[in-house]
């Protein structure tokens, strides 16, 4: 499926747009509350080769494990360019900084064995698309991690969620009611575990997983003996 142009464009307009004043703006929370959380998300990272979608001003950079080849991709060219001064400071060999839209990854299938993203299914145009590429780009097996922001679980929360979220996608491109986890598992991954990190549980770790053959047909076959055995009770 071919991305929205205009919905894209106007997503990269405005990261870049906010690029310069980004870790500025979300100072107070990264202190208290997310560099604890990408901490807990990278230490389950498994190589050797690792997608990071999102890569934004390079906030993840500080926590990437050694010994893994990391590629990590942004919407934005000013974004980037702030992730590229973060790595001159702390120089990698084994990470690739390079631009290009989690919507249409050019990267073959089967390419890496941890896709990881923060904060990031939030402002994608489409999210569902690019957690489908994603899983393409996973191997049988391989693992998906997400920290996302999304809709409130109570309701009252919610629907005042649902009301803003047109006029703040606009303002910023970042979308504050989407039902990521559904989408997670309407890409087709399978997920393992959602972990909520905040009150409402607007906040919350994903960790999913792209079904192996081998286990998709034993998932099969246990749907199909359950079907069974329910027919054979009437």
């Amino acid at each position: 499926m071919e991305p929205n142009i205009a919905a894209t464009e106007h997503t990269r307009g405005r990261y870049n747009r906010i690029a310069p004043l980004y870790d500025a703006m979300e100072g107070v929370v990264e202190t208290l509350w997310y560099r604890r959380w990408r901490t807990r998300l990278w230490r389950d990272v498994v190589g050797p080769h690792v997608l990071e979608l999102g890569v934004g001003t390079g906030k993840n950079i500080p926590f990437y494990p050694p010994g893994v080849q990391i590629t990590a991709i942004d919407l934005s060219e000013n974004m980037l360019k702030r992730a590229r001064r973060k790595l001159a400071e702390r120089p990698r060999e084994n990470v690739t900084l390079q631009i290009a839209d989690a919507q249409a990854l050019t990267f073959a299938d089967a390419s890496f064995d941890t896709v990881l993203a923060t904060f990031v299914f939030c402002s994608v145009p489409d999210p569902v698309q690019g957690l489908r590429e994603a899983l393409r780009v996973t191997r049988p097996g391989g693992q998906l991690l997400l920290l996302e922001h999304m809709l409130a679980r109570p309701e009252p929360l919610a629907r005042i969620m649902t009301r803003l979220d047109p006029p703040f996608h606009w303002l910023s491109g970042v979308h504050i009611a989407r039902r990521t986890v559904d989408n997670v598992e309407a890409a087709g991954w399978s997920i393992d575990s959602v972990t909520p990190l905040s009150p409402g549980s607007i906040f919350r770790h994903i960790v999913a997983h792209r079904v192996a053959p081998a286990e998709g047909e034993r998932d099969a076959r246990e749907r199909s003996d359950k079907g069974l055995a329910a027919r054979n009770l009437h």
